[in-house]
């Protein structure tokens, strides 16, 4: 059985501003650490870092939670 690829989406959990980081983490499987760290080391480099971290919060949807109760 192939699995379905994880779905590009900010996490409701395991957020530190808006989630961004966490939710690329998740989908490439990388851990929500681990890409917060590249991503502060990023902008250490000339570029659009921080604009690009911006479209991506309003970009990104919110990770549905689906209700257990009936």
């Amino acid at each position: 059985m192939a699995s379905s690829p994880r779905r590009l989406s900010r996490p409701r959990d395991n957020r530190w501003i808006a989630g961004v980081c966490s939710g690329l983490g998740r989908r490439f499987g990388l851990g929500a650490g681990m890409v917060r760290l590249l991503f502060v080391l990023s902008c250490l480099l000339p570029g659009p870092q921080v604009l690009l971290y911006i479209v991506l919060w309003i970009l990104l949807p919110n990770e549905e939670r689906y209700s257990t109760a009936y």
